[in-house]
């Protein structure tokens, strides 16, 4: 067993002093060369340096824990975050303490509490949309709340999520430059933040691109019955148009490819398809789907960066919406 490894002793191999490793511990790098921080973490590694977290946090009255809650944990948007999340917080010596609402608007407010009895330093939520007035009086605490990919209409949190209007833009241009004439847009409830900017963005792209009617399609209910009705609603709405799907996110796609299989529909020959969310299993589906990728671990990441921020620097500063890149990866299926 190796002996308790000592901040002085990673101080004196790192040839730094005590009180630059504890900024490093603590995120703060303000005053810090990139080469100093990789040298230090480099030091931490060969070490197996562990900072006792239970000492500092009575030491500065801090908990040293982030609290993270998601909508839905068993969709692949959701793993991928949280580990952008887990793997920063771990860069900054910060635990992290993960619930799953499931879309239930009250396990997120009781998670919520939950956590702030349990003396957080900070709350990381993927939202379930229906708890903006909560959010609102949480927000007025001294517990800094992120909210992750799902955005709420006042702007009074800092808000990390995908730029989705620029790329359903390209999408649509490039619907557009394969001969698509109609596209109708299919998605789950218009009840959360990323659903509804992304509604605008699809009605902002029927608009200034493709120049349609914008034609929705609310998936209330996920059966194989209902998803082939609203496919097929579809295809007879717009007759012997070359006609397209574009999906809202990677669970939406997943029924529509699965319903067009029953269905005996082939793509891109009799419909195109294009899906939010760059999951595994889309490049296997019939010489691979079109997908704009979302950075899901990217927004993890910032999330927290943007808490340690508000944490250790600027607990008043202006909320910021961070908006972060996407791209369009152009397979077969359209």
């Amino acid at each position: 067993m190796k002996k308790n490894i000592t901040i002085v002793e990673v101080a004196e191999k790192a040839g730094v002093s005590k009180t630059t490793i504890s900024r490093y511990l603590n995120g703060k790098f303000e005053f810090m060369s990139q080469d100093s921080k990789e040298k230090i973490a480099r030091v931490i590694e060969e070490l197996g340096y562990r900072p006792n977290n239970l000492a500092r946090s009575l030491k500065s009255k801090r908990s040293r824990i982030i609290g993270v809650i998601v909508s839905d944990i068993g969709s692949p948007f959701s793993s991928i975050l949280l580990k952008g999340i887990s793997d920063c917080c771990e860069r900054y010596g910060y635990g992290v303490l993960i619930t799953n609402t499931n879309d239930n608007p009250k396990k997120e407010r009781d998670y919520i509490l939950s956590m702030l009895d349990q003396r957080v330093e900070g709350i990381i939520v993927n939202t379930t949309g229906q708890n903006d007035d909560f959010l609102r009086q949480i927000g007025k605490g001294n517990v800094p709340l992120i909210l992750a990919d799902r955005a709420i209409e006042e702007k009074m949190f800092d808000t990390i999520r995908s730029a989705d209007y620029p790329i359903t833009i390209k999408v649509a241009e490039h619907l557009k430059q394969r001969g698509f004439t109609k596209v109708g847009w299919f998605v789950e409830p218009l009840n959360n933040g990323a659903r509804i900017l992304r509604h605008k963005a699809y009605v902002a792209a029927c608009k200034e691109v493709l120049h349609i009617e914008p034609q929705v399609y609310i998936m209330e209910d996920k059966s194989s019955l209902a998803v082939e009705k609203l496919v097929q609603q579809f295809i007879d709405a717009n007759g012997s148009e070359r006609k397209a799907i574009y999906t809202a996110n990677g669970v939406v796609t997943l029924h529509i490819v699965k319903a067009l299989q029953r269905m005996g529909i082939h793509c891109p020959d009799d419909l195109g398809l294009c899906g939010f969310n760059n999951w595994n299993w889309t490049e296997l589906v019939g010489g691979g789907l079109t997908v704009v990728a979302q950075p899901s671990y990217k927004i993890g990441r910032e999330a927290v960066k943007r808490m340690m921020f508000r944490i250790h620097r600027n607990h008043n500063a202006a909320p910021r919406l961070i908006e972060l890149e996407c791209e369009l990866i152009v397979r077969h299926s359209t």
